[in-house]
């Protein structure tokens, strides 16, 4: 299936499961363990239903949005996502320069296989920021935080959700692993998808070597990822605490969130420790497996924090649909990742910017429908709850 015969987001992810080896198709899609919050994170849009004005003049809609200080083009931006080389090359370059082409912003991850210097230089112009795997050693996480400063990114995205790894159990099936072993199964679920093998793998080697982490705290020189870099990638993250969102909050002037937030307390924590904002978040389902759905805790974390503080929002969005839910209950910009992930791995870049337009195309639609010219029109009484 070609990505320009793609008429929603499900039809991209199936596009991409044709060119995608199992091993990696699994790795983007699955969640951890049962896949309990995977797959609440798209039930729980069900349970939220439309209210819509009629007889409204709805001529001219616009989808802007203002954050910051900053206007962009639509109410979503782009989410961190790792290892997003596995599905295109030059992964995150193609994602950052699709986001600033579009007006709305990128997030690039501490686990990208492209430096973040080489992401800010190619996407120049465009609003970008950076998620961090925050390091209790207090040396590397600095020098790290400053690269980002020095490459102009505007804001960190500090995760929290991520004490230790979800538990994706997929990735043992398919002794698919990182860093990368190379097996029969490995070798043959490659060579059966030969647009991936050369489009993407080959590609990388030929471009940068064997994909590595640009932007962890891999020793200087490494050209792979190995056990070593892995191991230090997640070294000593379970004792991660406020106090060192503190710290990073003392040393970074720009934009700090926290992501991975499922509680008002936790919300009103990062208030308190200078965060401008936080992204609701379940990490994508990949996590704790029975975590409640990030848009189910949506509302009461908005009215904890009150209007001062920006709250963003991800995991489970498909369609325009679900942005606007999202919006109706409190959220000031959502973040999709697997969604353009399928267009990347479809078409490429071109493919992402379809993504970005079938979004922006259902939300304009369901403006229209609901009887809203503009974001700042929709409402909460628009929806109704199950």
């Amino acid at each position: 299936m070609h990505y320009r015969h793609t008429y929603n987001i499900e039809d991209l992810q199936r596009a991409a499961r044709q060119r995608l080896p199992k091993m990696c198709f699994d790795w983007l899609e699955g969640g951890a363990e049962d896949h309990v919050t995977w797959l609440r994170n798209r039930e729980v849009f069900e349970q939220y239903r439309f209210r819509p004005h009629v007889m409204v003049d709805v001529g001219g809609r616009s989808q802007q949005v203002e954050l910051f200080g900053k206007t962009f083009e639509a109410p979503f931006g782009l989410a961190p996502v790792g290892a997003a080389g596995l599905y295109g090359h030059r992964a995150d370059v193609a994602l950052a320069r699709a986001a600033r082409d579009a007006g709305i912003p990128f997030v690039l991850s501490t686990a990208s296989f492209d430096p973040l210097e080489e992401v800010a230089k190619a996407a120049e112009g465009g609003t970008l920021w950076f998620q961090l795997y925050m390091s209790k050693n207090r040396e590397t996480a600095a020098k790290l935080v400053q690269r980002a400063f020095d490459a102009g990114f505007e804001a960190l995205v500090v995760t929290g959700d991520v004490a230790v790894i979800g538990n994706r159990e997929y990735n043992k099936r398919n002794r698919f692993s990182v860093p990368f072993r190379m097996n029969m199964p490995t070798v043959v679920d490659g060579l059966l998808h030969p647009r991936w093998l050369f489009g993407v793998f080959l590609k990388t080697l030929m471009h940068s070597g064997v994909p590595r982490y640009h932007n962890d705290e891999s020793p200087p020189g490494s050209q792979a990822v190995t056990k070593e870099s892995v191991a230090s990638f997640q070294a000593r993250r379970d004792e991660i605490d406020w106090a060192d969102v503190q710290w990073l909050r003392d040393r970074w002037p720009r934009k700090l969130f926290v992501k991975g937030v499922l509680r008002a307390d936790d919300a009103l924590a990062a208030q308190r420790h200078g965060a401008d904002g936080v992204f609701v978040s379940n990490h994508g389902g990949r996590a704790l497996d029975g975590a409640v759905s990030s848009l189910e805790v949506l509302a009461e974390i908005r009215a904890a924090v009150g209007p001062a503080m920006k709250v963003m929002i991800d995991s489970g969005f498909r369609r325009g649909t679900d942005v606007v839910k999202a919006l109706a209950l409190g959220a000031d910009m959502v973040f999709v990742g697997r969604a353009t992930l399928y267009g990347l791995a479809a078409g490429g870049e071109p493919g992402v910017r379809h993504a970005i337009a079938l979004l922006r195309s259902e939300i304009d639609r369901t403006l229209a429908q609901l009887g809203c010219r503009s974001i700042a029109d929709i409402a909460p009484d628009m929806l109704r709850g199950a």
